[in-house]
């Protein structure tokens, strides 16, 4: 199975259209406070127009669960990206309320007890994947940061679960993460802009075309 290539932060159609006409596997679409963030509405408008085959993830922080429902059924989200603070209670209840189809994500970030914490969330029956992130101070995604992948290393080797490396990826080291992570998957924002929440098409056509190389 190749690589899975999601390319998040999409505030257009036209955006949008580009990542699925380059062949990536999914598009993100930030329904939380970041430069990127878009409204239910807009996603509504743009996901009917894309192609059946590819996948529509919606990114929410903190959300309840009536709102990233709503937004699921408005969208036609066929996926949820998840930045919670706790449990599997929230994973759980959007698989029974939502059915067995949606793509669920959990969002770790990079720091302290990393390998405890994928471990407990591969433990989440529902949790379909587990993305690894940058974060900072003011920004839990979309930070252009990469973390240590050195010191990552043993824990997507070792987690026993589905792992897509995001923070700080471009066309030009996806391939290094790949060797060196052996990730189920990869997560680009800022690393195929022209600018922020503008997507850079050539950039977009190369990412997907080298990671789709392993």
């Amino acid at each position: 199975m190749s690589l899975w290539v999601k390319i998040c932060g999409n505030t257009s159609f036209e955006d949008a259209m580009v990542a699925a006409a380059a062949g990536a596997d999914a598009v993100g679409f930030v329904l939380a406070a970041s430069p990127r963030q878009v409204t239910v509405e807009l996603v509504a408008s743009i996901t009917p127009k894309l192609p059946p085959s590819i996948e529509k993830i919606g990114v929410f922080v903190d959300s309840t669960l009536e709102e990233i429902e709503t937004a699921v059924r408005l969208c036609g989200l066929t996926g949820v990206q998840v930045h919670v603070g706790g449990g599997s209670e929230l994973a759980a209840r959007l698989r029974e309320r939502l059915g067995p189809e949606l793509r669920i994500l959990r969002v770790l970030h990079f720091g302290a007890n990393l390998m405890e914490r994928a471990m407990a969330a591969a433990g989440e029956r529902d949790v379909d994947a587990i993305l690894i992130d940058s974060r900072t101070a003011t920004a839990v995604g979309g930070t252009g940061i990469r973390f240590d992948w050195n010191a990552a290393e043993s824990v997507f080797r070792g987690a026993g679960t589905r792992l897509v490396v995001a923070g700080g990826l471009t066309p030009l080291n996806v391939a290094e993460a790949v060797e060196k992570l052996r990730p189920w998957g990869v997560d680009v924002v800022s690393g195929v802009e022209a600018a922020p929440g503008r997507k850079d098409p050539e950039k977009v056509r190369e990412f997907v075309r080298t990671a789709h190389e392993f």
